[in-house]
């Protein structure tokens, strides 16, 4: 053997140890996450899926709906599942591969297949006419609810959504961990730095042009969004996100429902002038509300007014049109 050859042999053995050594130091970290942030409420096993989900307080149902990057916490951190606990019979679900639920790998995991699965778990819970809030990648979930299984919905409160397609460069980026087999060995050696690495980042973003409330470190479950089963969850969803909005968008008319729109013109992930302003005028019973001085996360910079408007469309009966603010 030449030592050029030695040289690439010994290189190659080296990047496997530094590898499996990251592997393993995955592995114990996503444990360790685990255990500081274990599962507080109950589980479900619905077509095979074990969903993990949180239930408080009494009178109309409501369905929390977190985004990606995200799990059930996201409720909780804010305070809107506490408030709306005390007048409603409120719902916040680990959706699929994120928090404590499960993501099998035998299906693709759209919007619509998301939507499927909770419309059974509605079923099993004896949840009818809900009003479904959906945040960010979850708006689409919560819409594809309302077209495919309408008696299931009441309501839509829609929390800073993405409802036409663009150009998405961070699904671009993703894109590598949803793939099957490269996928698997980013998202247990490499991609769990990474995520860390960038993720107080993230945070300002998202919260931008507000801070990046001090709470949050110990009251959202961050460190359960970087497991590597949620990194492939993560993924898929952002691969997902575009072509699902690609579908819908020629159904959205078909939306009967009231639904409430909420959007921050400071919103720095999604651009809210072309996709909840242009939602608002095709949704045929919607209300727009531009939350001030308000990005991405606008439940936490006004969540009165999400509950408030939760309120008003669980109380509705007859009257469908309520004006706008």
């Amino acid at each position: 053997m030449t030592d050029r050859h030695t040289t690439i042999v010994k290189s190659l053995g080296l990047t496997a140890l530094a590898l499996g050594g990251l592997a393993v130091a995955n592995t114990v970290a996503a444990r360790a996450a685990e255990r500081r942030y274990p599962p507080e409420g109950r589980f479900l096993t619905v077509d095979g899926v074990r969903l993990h989900y949180r239930e408080a307080g009494e009178g109309p149902p409501v369905v929390l709906l977190h985004g990606n990057v995200s799990a059930l916490g996201d409720w909780l951190a804010s305070g809107l599942f506490q408030r709306l606990a005390q007048t409603h019979r409120v719902i916040a679900c680990d959706r699929p591969g994120m928090g404590h639920s499960d993501r099998p790998r035998d299906r693709a995991w759209t919007p619509e297949d998301q939507a499927d699965l909770l419309a059974r778990a509605f079923a099993a819970l004896d949840i009818e006419n809900a009003v479904v809030v959906g945040h960010s990648y979850a708006t689409l979930v919560a819409l594809a609810l309302a077209l495919d299984h309408p008696r299931t919905v009441k309501g839509l409160v829609l929390l800073a959504g993405y409802y036409f397609p663009t150009k998405r460069v961070d699904a671009a980026l993703v894109a590598p961990v949803a793939t099957p087999v490269l996928g698997d060995l980013l998202r247990h050696t490499l991609s769990p730095p990474v995520s860390k690495a960038v993720m107080p980042a993230m945070l300002k973003t998202l919260f931008s042009p507000r801070p990046v409330p001090e709470h949050l470190t110990e009251s959202f479950p961050a460190a359960l969004t970087t497991r590597p089963g949620q990194l492939r969850a993560n993924a898929q969803d952002g691969v997902t996100m575009v072509p699902a909005a690609d579908r819908l968008q020629h159904r959205y008319a078909e939306v009967m429902v009231p639904a409430a729109i909420f959007a921050g013109h400071g919103d720095r992930i999604v651009g809210q002038e072309e996709q909840s302003g242009r939602l608002h005028h095709v949704l045929p019973n919607s209300t727009l509300h531009w939350v001030p001085d308000s990005g991405h996360m606008v439940h936490y910079a006004d969540p009165e007014l999400v509950v408030r408007r939760i309120g008003e469309l669980s109380a509705e009966k007859a009257k469908r049109q309520i004006a706008v603010r």
